[in-house]
């Protein structure tokens, strides 16, 4: 055998695909890379482009030149190149196309007319995306007469149709002035404030300003994301001035407590980085559609990357609520508490049968409308025709449960329900009204200032849980007066309380 001669030379440049981190792909590879890198980049609308156009000139090379091989020498006998035969020299002297075909760029550049439409160029749809501005003035619970300092906050928000834009609630809170941004604007636009749903931790506005809607097009809400979905979540949160993307999966869909409005309601749990000023913006999925509302995020030391999106069903309702009733009323929720029935002692002692299932009645709320239809020691067997567990769940997807307050939250303020019960071995329904919950200490006070009544040198107020927050911080729950929590947690009667 001959002894091989290796060529003296410069060795090649590497080629575009592993400037991507892709290996080079073989002839079979060719056409999933492709996919790949369009899968990569699918966030938002697509836009075609034509090929030409995006095609880069032949770099001629330093060193030897390279000899040019048949196909090359006769470009009328040979219009395309077979990738079976050129496919790893294809991809480092030529171009990729939307079929997958490698073609050298000098061929595509003069000889090359593709009858297809073109390559597919993601743009991201982050126009819509818009920065918000709030001077804010909170009242003084100490001194209610009076507010306290005002204070500057920003956060995010995104446009939807009717001219509106939607935040967060916690955003716009206490709200003297807001003002809207535009993605590369320089205009701080005056913005008014339509509805604030603080249960669902969600705010509308408008801008009266037509110039503000000029070249801005409306986001397109998407369905309820499966678990391990991709979502990119867009605002501007701090450590900067322009837009930010973080992306990540759905981690988890389970009935949260939304700490803003101290209620629960169905959320998103994903990966993404939420900061502060990611509040009220957009998480789109793979198509471009909004999926949710950043809105918190878990600060612990023993977890990472966990926030928490407002999904679609939550925001539509918000929404429907206001288009249908001119202003937000709220979400019903049931006011009472249950246990859970998983114990057989407990269910063979509350009269249940083996094939009944459901959850036991501990105390119901008197200031609801439950009050007068249900007792406790109840035994709540199903909601609207959906069957509860003993857990508390109910089917909710393939493969998933969630709790049923879930059915409860779905329906609209004024809005008729069926429950069935299980009462002394006797199984009851009873259709009411829902209505909205109206705590004895309320959990806010909907960006209203405190009332006060001052007699003989003494100031009364109503109590709340943001003068509770305001006068014993934080832990209120553990600092606050034990006469003022009983009320709060453990109250049976029906009258508004002074202190």
């Amino acid at each position: 055998m001959g002894e091989v001669k290796r060529k003296r030379g410069r060795k090649p440049k590497n080629s575009k695909a592993d400037s991507l981190d892709f290996p080079p792909p073989t002839t079979a590879t060719a056409t999933s890379v492709a996919m790949v890198m369009d899968d990569v980049f699918s966030v938002s609308n697509v836009e075609l482009m034509d090929p030409a156009s995006t095609s880069k000139p032949h770099q001629n090379r330093r060193g030897r030149p390279k000899k040019l091989s048949k196909h090359l020498e006769n470009p009328d006998k040979f219009p395309q190149l077979s990738p079976s035969r050129r496919g790893p020299r294809g991809v480092e002297n030529g171009e990729f196309t939307a079929s997958g075909d490698v073609f050298p760029s000098d061929i595509a550049l003069e000889r090359v007319q593709p009858e297809w439409p073109g390559i597919v160029r993601v743009v991201p749809a982050m126009d819509a995306v818009v920065k918000v501005f709030c001077v804010h003035t909170e009242p003084n619970f100490s001194l209610p007469w009076q507010r306290k300092r005002q204070y500057s906050s920003s956060s995010s928000g995104f446009v939807i149709g009717g001219r509106r834009v939607l935040t967060n609630a916690h955003s716009v809170e206490h709200h003297t002035q807001v003002k809207l941004k535009k993605r590369g604007s320089d205009t701080k636009y005056l913005a008014t404030v339509l509805a604030i749903g603080t249960e669902c931790d969600i705010a509308m506005l408008t801008v009266d300003d037509d110039e503000f809607w000029v070249g801005v097009s409306p986001v397109e809400f998407g369905e309820l994301p499966a678990l391990q979905d991709a979502v990119t979540v867009v605002g501007y949160p701090i450590g900067g001035d322009t837009i930010s993307v973080t992306s990540g999966v759905v981690s988890r869909i389970e009935i949260l407590s939304y700490v803003h409005g101290s209620t629960e309601l169905l959320g998103l749990q994903i990966d993404a980085a939420i900061n502060s000023g990611n509040s009220g913006g957009p998480a789109f999925n793979d198509k471009g559609n909004c999926v949710g509302i950043a809105f918190q995020s878990l600060k612990h030391e023993d977890a990472e990357n966990i926030g928490y999106v407002i999904p679609t069903p939550v925001i539509l309702h918000f929404i429907r609520d206001y288009e249908k009733n001119g202003a937000y009323t709220g979400f019903p929720i049931l006011g009472l508490e249950w246990q859970k029935m998983e114990n057989p002692d407990l269910c063979e002692a509350m009269g249940m049968k083996k094939d009944q299932k459901g959850v036991r009645i501990r105390r119901i709320d008197p200031t609801g409308p439950e009050s007068k239809v249900l007792k406790p020691s109840d035994i709540i067997l199903g909601f609207d025709g959906v069957d509860i567990a003993n857990d508390g769940t109910v089917p909710f997807r393939h493969g998933e449960r969630i709790g049923f307050s879930y059915l409860v939250s779905q329906k609209y303020t004024g809005d008729s329900a069926t429950i069935k019960v299980l009462r002394n071995s006797e199984t009851l329904s009873f259709n009411y009204q829902l209505a909205t919950y109206r705590r004895l200490i309320p959990a806010h006070n909907e960006g209203k200032p405190p009332s006060y009544y001052i007699i003989a040198g003494f100031v009364f107020s109503t109590v709340s849980v943001p003068y509770l927050r305001s006068e014993y911080g934080k832990d209120y729950e553990y600092e606050a007066p034990v006469k003022l929590l009983d009320k709060h947690t453990h109250t049976d009667l029906n009258f508004e309380v002074f202190y």
